[in-house]
């Protein structure tokens, strides 16, 4: 994940790879109907000389039913299916990598823009729970990251861009239609019930296309999920967080992982920009707004367990003290190192300790299962070999080389 510890230890298989192709280049590009929101596919029906309801007719086929060819949409006329078919196409991204766990964890990596393009990865993680089988998506918002946490591999690649609002919703797209391939067109449901933002890049960094594909996951003619359930983590970019509680409903959640601002400095350095005191205050603006709705009764808290880092009881305790006046749930969540990372992941009685200080402050703290191990798709391994423009990785591999080898003339 891009706020938390991430590996780097896919590779696309030589067989996916051969089997991918380069996409021909229309004289006239197609419009994408994938990522367009109810009012902008009002708007573009209009535009066509259209009723506005083919807008919804058209989001119900695509979003409920799966559904790419306009040839299948049954309730439009075959005029329009026909001037649809000539300008527009639904279009998710490139799925150049697949892997189902045996636990149920499903992981697909996809190719994003033209050429070779850029690769990102998307994590299905499912769950029992009261209300049956929860199955949790993990999206990612950018290519890279430019935040550089010191614990995470994605930062280490760098930036390279912000994913379009079809490249972030077709991510959603692909994890539904995967459950549907064999089941007929009438018969077909939606069946991630829970999306986090919280894969490649920092969501608030991409705003509008983020906010554009999580309306229509709100959307009841798209995939109608509920605001409870759908939910934006951020490392604390703090005016993004105001403007978010202006324009969206969603859950909120706040990578952490440090109680102080000397420590969160050095773990997550966009804490120098908006320290605790800032981030914190946002968070309780964020619950606050417009009468405390259904999703914003509580911010959920991430914190990466590093051991000897910010493992220690102290530090549960500055948590305590830091989060008393913010309504929040806590979840814990064992490190998963990857090649050159320069921590390690605390031991089960440590993190348990530190589970009992929270808890015993009246907090609900939960410590996060790790799955999907036997495909790399266990939290924190959602990366990938993607190209590293930045050399930010190599620069950062060289440095911790160093650190080892002062480390060894010394002892």
């Amino acid at each position: 994940m891009a706020h938390e510890a991430v590996s780097s230890s896919l590779a696309v298989d030589e067989q996916d790879s051969a089997t991918l192709h380069q996409p021909t280049k229309d004289a006239t590009p197609k419009i994408n109907l994938l990522g367009m929101s109810r009012a902008a596919l009002e708007q573009f029906f209009e535009s066509l000389g259209e009723k506005k309801f083919r807008a919804g007719q058209v989001m119900k086929w695509v979003h409920q039913y799966f559904i790419t060819d306009f040839a299948q949409m049954s309730n439009i006329s075959g005029k329009l299916r026909e001037k649809l078919e000539k300008v527009c196409e639904v279009k998710a991204p490139e799925v150049v990598h697949r892997h189902y766990s045996k636990d149920g964890t499903r992981k697909w990596v996809f190719r994003v823009g033209e050429g070779s393009g850029s690769l990102v990865e998307t994590v299905l993680i499912p769950a029992d729970d009261k209300t049956g089988a929860r199955k949790t998506l993990c999206i990612s918002s950018q290519v890279g990251c430019a935040l550089d946490c010191s614990f995470c591999s994605t930062g280490k690649q760098g930036f390279q861009r912000d994913l379009t609002p079809d490249e972030i919703i077709g991510q959603l797209w692909v994890a539904n239609e995967s459950y549907m391939e064999d089941v007929e067109v009438a018969e077909r449901t939606r069946s991630v019930t829970n999306v986090v933002m919280m894969g490649m890049g920092e969501p608030l960094l991409n705003f509008k296309p983020v906010v554009q594909a999580m309306s229509l996951m709100l959307d009841d003619f798209a995939y109608g999920m509920s605001k409870r359930r759908v939910t934006l983590s951020t490392s604390g970019i703090v005016p993004m967080i105001d403007k978010l509680g202006e324009q969206l409903d969603v859950a909120l959640a706040i990578s952490l992982h440090a109680p102080n601002d000397e420590l969160r400095n050095e773990l997550v350095p966009i804490n120098k920009k908006y320290p605790l005191e800032q981030l914190i205050a946002s968070a309780q603006r964020y619950i606050k707004k417009d009468g405390n709705e259904s999703a914003r009764k509580h911010v959920t808290i991430e914190y990466v367990m590093l051991d000897g880092v910010n493992d220690k009881l102290e530090h549960a305790h500055q948590m305590v003290k830091l989060l008393k006046d913010l309504p929040s749930k806590i979840n814990l969540i064992p490190f998963n190192p990857f090649p050159h990372a320069p921590y390690g992941r605390s031991s089960r009685n440590r993190i348990m300790a530190f589970q009992k200080v929270l808890s015993d402050a009246g907090f609900v703290c939960t410590i996060r299962q790790t799955r999907g191990d036997d495909i790399d798709a266990a939290c924190g391994q959602l990366v990938g070999q993607v190209a590293d423009r930045t050399r930010r990785a190599e620069q950062w591999k060289k440095k911790v080389a160093q650190q080892h080898e002062i480390v060894r003339s010394q002892g």
